[in-house]
């Protein structure tokens, strides 16, 4: 069984797929057809800002982001510990020093208190990321930011359609709220397209001509270059898939949400078991199903699982700054501790909207039988 199967999901849309791609066949714009701008439109509605300018893939989307707020060499950047390198990447590419700030250990995100305790002059920029569709506290990051005048980039990679409950009561899209917002159209995120893809989301003129001028080489029209900038867009191809899932994806989150709750059903009277958890700030949308075990139960468990025939991840088993390549390239919090224990102790189920409740009862029960295993063993 996969952590994702792609070819179910392309069949539940197959004729508005095929159709949609057979359209750009026809007209063979292949490169900033029509289909990119309506794309954008579309995606800055959902999202509720004045501007979404597509790219390249995801982590052009944060390069494109830092280079519009003019980020320079030795500018401090506050990330998370616990994510993908990419987040880092773009930082130490462009000669920032990535901050790396502890995570909460129930939600896995950026931990509020660790991002005061790390702020300095030289802090430009916080790059919350919603991780595993979870949103971040949003509140309370954009209450820090204004005190400081720090710039907010964040990271909706993984949580594209997740709601963030605002201390006022309102409710925003993630990705909607910072400075800067941007997004991944991997394949296996939550609106993905069949390629690599990404989107830069904001509400400021100044910073979407920016990017716009910077993914496309600097121009600010037809061989007119105003500053350095590079290649980075989405193909029509791709726009032309992400307009037809875009459509489904309010009906995909609720699928999800009812299999994560399936999940948690099924898992619930497993002691060794910590089920992911509902927050009161924001709408969880479950792009992954991660649950937490005893750390040395875990790699155990997830071998047993693949014996079956069942797929498992571990998102992420190395704290960012212990990566060999960013060994003394950064700060971190001084009073880290909860990023360790989850880099041993998570592991993710397989989650994807055509996923069945049979499916899932056959995952449980293989996690229920390890568990059942593991107490005879002890006692």
């Amino acid at each position: 069984m996969k952590m994702v199967d792609l070819y179910s999901q392309y069949l539940s849309m197959k004729k508005e797929i095929d159709s949609a791609i057979m359209g750009v066949v026809a007209s063979s714009d292949f490169i900033k057809g029509a289909e990119v701008a309506l794309l954008e439109e579309e995606l800055a509605e959902y999202i509720g800002v004045r501007h979404c300018i597509t790219c390249g893939n995801g982590t052009d989307a944060l390069i494109l982001s830092l280079m519009a707020m003019d980020l320079m060499p030795g500018d401090e950047v506050i990330v998370p510990s616990f994510a993908f390198a990419s987040i880092v990447e773009g930082v130490l590419l462009l000669g920032g020093v990535p901050v790396f700030a502890d995570v909460d250990n129930t939600t896995f995100n950026i931990d509020v208190k660790s991002v005061e305790r790390v702020i300095s002059d030289r802090t430009k920029a916080i790059v919350p990321v919603h991780l595993f569709g979870q949103p971040c506290n949003m509140s309370d990051l954009m209450e820090i930011s204004r005190s400081h005048k720090i710039m907010v980039i964040e990271d909706n990679a993984q949580s594209f359609g997740a709601l963030c409950r605002m201390n006022s009561g309102k409710e925003i899209y993630a990705g909607g709220i910072g400075d800067i917002g941007y997004t991944s159209f991997f394949p296996t995120k939550m609106l993905g397209c069949y390629g690599d893809g990404g989107a830069v989301f904001t509400n400021s003129d100044i910073l979407a001509k920016r990017v716009r001028e910077l993914s496309n080489h600097g121009q600010c029209y037809k061989y007119m270059h105003e500053m350095i900038g590079f290649n980075s867009r989405l193909d029509t191809m791709q726009a032309a898939v992400l307009r037809v899932k875009l459509k489904h994806l309010s009906q995909s989150i609720r699928g999800r949400r009812m299999l994560a709750e399936h999940y948690s059903k099924l898992l619930s009277d497993i002691e060794d078991i910590e089920l992911p958890v509902e927050v009161n700030y924001g709408k969880h949308v479950y792009h992954q199903y991660t649950i937490k075990i005893k750390p040395s139960m875990r790699d155990e468990l997830k071998e047993m699982l693949m014996t079956r025939g069942i797929q498992s991840m571990v998102y992420y088993p190395m704290p960012l700054f212990e990566q060999p390549a960013y060994w003394g390239k950064g700060l971190c919090d001084p009073e880290m501790n909860i990023c360790h224990s989850l880099c041993k102790s998570v592991l993710s189920l397989p989650m994807y909207g055509e996923l069945t409740y049979g499916q899932q009862d056959e995952i449980a029960y293989a996690v229920k039988a390890y568990f059942n295993n593991h107490n005879v063993y002890k006692s």
